[in-house]
């Protein structure tokens, strides 16, 4: 399904060369968008180039980079934006999850969860923004979590990471709300992709929430959904964010009858 209002806009998505943020792009490329993909998989990206330009005949632009390389990034969106002058709709979704007790977790992990989840979007974010508040326009997807709002076992790390990126989001959208910028959180739960390649090495938490996972191309759909559009949140599966609800009220009997059933990892 076409998107009208995406029809011509210039999109970055970052993380883009699997999951959503591929589907991301697949559904904004067949509303006739122009597509900025970044990722740290060139191949990958260059494939679906290819496949977007071949199907969709629309302006692809791909760049490798690590978004906890703020230097790089730095370079790199100066480059876009010296190419095709302003960027409409950011969508940060690079990121990634290693699942472990907080006394496992080693310092490289919990460093690099921060440089890619946090620093990284943060960085993106930055180099958007002058030109969005000097148009007046603009939209900033950040793709965060609902380990952001509930904090389970053995993701004590990567759930610090989305309450940050919450954090941040929430307060951006406040700083640019007399800009006319908008700004979305997505806070979805599991998602069958190859994140758990790295967060689950085991495959114990797929195993016991594989019933419950979203599939990528329906997370993409509601986020393009949204795009433009002013959208507070997106929370998936909503029965999920009803627990986050219940967390805040009654958090202290959340976490005593919740703990057995969130230690699934």
């Amino acid at each position: 399904m076409a998107r009208e209002q995406l029809k011509g806009k210039n999109i970055v998505i970052t993380g883009a060369s699997g999951g959503i943020g591929a589907e991301i792009a697949k559904l904004c490329g067949a509303s006739g968008a122009n597509l900025i993909l970044l990722a740290r998989s060139i191949e990958k990206l260059k494939q679906l180039q290819t496949e977007l330009q071949q199907k969709h005949q629309v302006r692809v632009d791909i760049y490798q980079v690590d978004v906890s390389d703020t230097d790089k990034v730095r370079e790199v969106f100066s480059e876009i934006i010296a190419k095709i002058d302003y960027i409409d709709i950011l969508v940060n979704n690079a990121g990634f999850g290693v699942f472990r007790e907080a006394h496992e977790a080693t310092m490289d992990e919990i460093k690099g969860m921060f440089e890619v989840n946090v620093v990284g979007l943060m960085a993106c974010t930055s180099m958007v923004l002058p030109k969005m508040r000097e148009r007046r326009f603009g939209h900033i997807i950040n793709i965060a979590s609902q380990a952001g709002k509930i904090a389970t076992p053995k993701s004590s790390v990567y759930s610090a990471t989305k309450h940050a990126v919450l954090g941040y989001t929430n307060s951006l959208r406040m700083e640019l709300s007399d800009y006319n910028v908008l700004v979305t959180s997505v806070n979805p739960g599991p998602i069958a992709t190859n994140f758990f390649n790295i967060a689950d090495e085991k495959g114990t938490y797929v195993k016991n929430v594989q019933k419950f996972m979203l599939q990528p191309e329906y997370v993409a759909g509601k986020v393009v959904d949204s795009m433009l559009t002013k959208t507070r949140e997106i929370n998936l599966p909503r029965w999920m964010n009803m627990g986050s609800v219940v967390y805040v009220l009654f958090p202290r009997l959340f976490e005593k009858i919740g703990k057995k059933a969130f230690n699934k990892k």
